[in-house]
């Protein structure tokens, strides 16, 4: 991949798990950027991503996990990165993938590449049956709705252009559970979304992704797709 690259982490008291996660990055990635977003955490996190050698941005108050990442697209898009990556601080998606995900944008084709926990046959991730049966519901939505299979419609583990980025720094971009919704925007939007098959590790603690409770996150995110469908379509922003 030619050109700048900029990982966005956005974490919320991750201290003891994302200097590890930029460590990392910059592993897999040497050439590339890495930015944490500290969404106004109250522990040492953007200190120990600072040492671990992150750009960071602190949030003064915790604004959650979709503001969190429309701070590292305007960052992204400000600094002109032509490609953006965004991994979770907790250390649940795991760096190694990343040059698969980044391969797949060698094609013209593809604007942003998903990494799907469900796609890798020997994979051994295990969620809560709750969580499972959202995502299995979710999936199936958003599998109707694009016209394409959506195995994993709320991994956060995603690589992406600078015109994605340029177009979540507008007021469609869904601040509050950037999930499914997402997807159906992107479809509707004319950008166009491939999965790849990743392992992750199970969550070792409540993250901002998933520290909602299961029922409050379906409903709020029905009502999401439903405007989403709703509203005209967006235009590209390229």
């Amino acid at each position: 991949m030619d050109g700048r690259i900029l990982i966005t982490i956005p974490a919320y008291n991750e201290a003891g798990r994302v200097g590890a996660v930029v460590r990392d990055v910059h592993s897999v990635l040497p050439e590339a950027d890495v930015l944490v977003i500290d969404d106004g955490s109250k522990d040492t996190t953007a200190a120990e991503a600072h040492e671990a050698g992150a750009a960071v941005l602190s949030l003064p108050v915790n604004s959650g996990y979709g503001a969190a990442l429309q701070t590292g697209y305007k960052y992204a898009v400000r600094h002109g990165y032509p490609v953006l990556g965004q991994i979770d601080a907790d250390g649940q998606h795991q760096a190694e993938y990343l040059t698969k995900m980044l391969a797949q944008l060698e094609d013209p084709e593809i604007d942003v590449v998903i990494g799907s926990r469900f796609l890798d046959k020997d994979g051994h991730y295990r969620a809560p049956a709750a969580r499972r049966a959202g995502i299995a519901l979710f999936s199936r939505i958003a599998t109707l709705v694009t016209r394409q299979h959506v195995s994993d419609p709320t991994s956060g583990f995603q690589v992406m252009r600078g015109s994605v980025a340029r177009f979540f720094c507008t007021d469609v971009y869904p601040v509050d559970y950037p999930d499914v919704d997402i997807l159906i925007l992107l479809h509707r939007s004319g950008f166009r979304v491939c999965e790849v098959p990743v392992q992750m590790r199970p969550s070792t603690n409540v993250s901002m992704h998933s520290g909602h409770k299961s029922l409050y996150y379906i409903y709020k995110m029905f009502l999401s797709i439903l405007v989403t469908l709703l509203r005209p379509k967006a235009r590209e922003v390229r």
